[in-house]
């Protein structure tokens, strides 16, 4: 009977300290982060090594029991991953087991030109990821892209949302990410709309993305969306002050009048049509007003200094606004 209590408390004491091994961080107190790299093919035994030499974990022995209990040391998944001593085996294990790899999260803004899209991805994942990148090369995947034309760059297609990039992607990943994010949220509905009003998607991404940098709000968006349909339609230049700034880098919505002389084809005052090619990343709103664009009187519209859109049915009534509202007698 003695020994059976001696054998029992024994039991005891090992299975308390293999819980307390896997349970209990190394250091619970400790907010030091380390990045821990899992590379392909190597086992169980050698990541519980590294774990250890890493100072992340109490025992490496511990760490093997814990996978191989889970019957998941054919689970452990490569990666980069960030640990700290704070952590338990079992938080580590599971990490790894489960894949959850560290993440890079960054927001693109709606309205985002390539070049700013381009900035963020750089001081994030510190890499060029867009530079000379063009349509045609991911036309095979992406049917939405078959109307652009060969020399498109990007831009326009770079959806603007919150996205989480592990650190190893390289640059085609990367932005298969967005593309596949806009093919998403250009639904099916989306793209036969498009179709049965015989517009292509680039020129409705190319309509959105001046959209976008010229109002703020959604109905503002669907009236401007009619009067730039409908200048098209008459013949009439666009006029869109945002296509010079495009040109520019400007940041003021003030443009002057050497300005309006550059001779490109994204400058809608010197050239009729819509430019080239989508001047920014457009947000789904404007998308959707360029889609849905409202039928209206107005012929004009500004914007005040304070964001607010002044429509306008003639261009006197325009011009007077200009004055009232953009050239204020003090």
């Amino acid at each position: 009977m003695k020994k059976f209590f001696v054998f029992l408390i024994l039991i005891l004491f090992l299975g308390f300290f293999i819980w307390q091994g896997i349970y209990i961080s190394k250091d619970f107190t400790s907010l030091e982060e380390k990045f821990f790299p899992v590379e392909k093919g190597q086992g169980l035994f050698q990541i519980g090594e590294n774990l250890e030499k890493q100072g992340l974990i109490k025992s490496r022995f511990l760490f093997d029991f814990y996978v191989i209990s889970k019957k998941k040391q054919s689970n452990l998944q490569a990666g980069q991953y960030l640990f700290n001593p704070s952590m338990t085996i079992a938080e580590i294990g599971e990490k790894i087991i489960s894949g959850d790899v560290y993440k890079i999260k960054i927001t693109i803004p709606e309205g985002f030109t390539l070049k700013q899209t381009e900035e963020r991805l750089t001081l994030n994942l510190t890499r060029n990821v867009l530079v000379n990148i063009k349509i045609n090369e991911f036309i095979d995947e992406y049917d939405f892209l078959k109307d652009a034309p060969n020399s498109a760059s990007l831009e326009g297609f770079l959806f603007p949302d919150t996205y989480y990039f592990y650190p190893q992607r390289d640059t085609e990943e990367i932005v298969k990410v967005f593309l596949d994010n806009f093919d998403k949220k250009l639904t099916s509905e989306l793209k036969n709309e498009i179709q049965n009003q015989g517009k292509t998607i680039f020129e409705i991404i190319t309509m959105a993305s001046m959209i976008e940098k010229e109002v703020l709000t959604i109905e503002d968006k669907k009236t401007v969306s009619g009067i730039l349909w409908k200048r098209l339609e008459n013949k009439m230049p666009l006029q869109v002050d945002a296509t010079i700034t495009y040109l520019t880098g400007g940041k003021t919505t003030k443009i002057g009048i050497e300005e309006l002389k550059i001779d490109s084809p994204y400058n809608t005052y010197k050239y009729k049509g819509l430019p080239i090619g989508p001047i920014c990343n457009p947000g789904l709103d404007s998308i959707l007003a360029a889609i849905y664009p409202k039928d209206s009187d107005y012929w004009y519209y500004l914007s005040t200094p304070e964001g607010e859109t002044i429509f306008s049915k003639t261009l006197k009534e325009h011009r007077i606004n200009r004055e009232k509202y953009l050239h204020p007698v003090k």
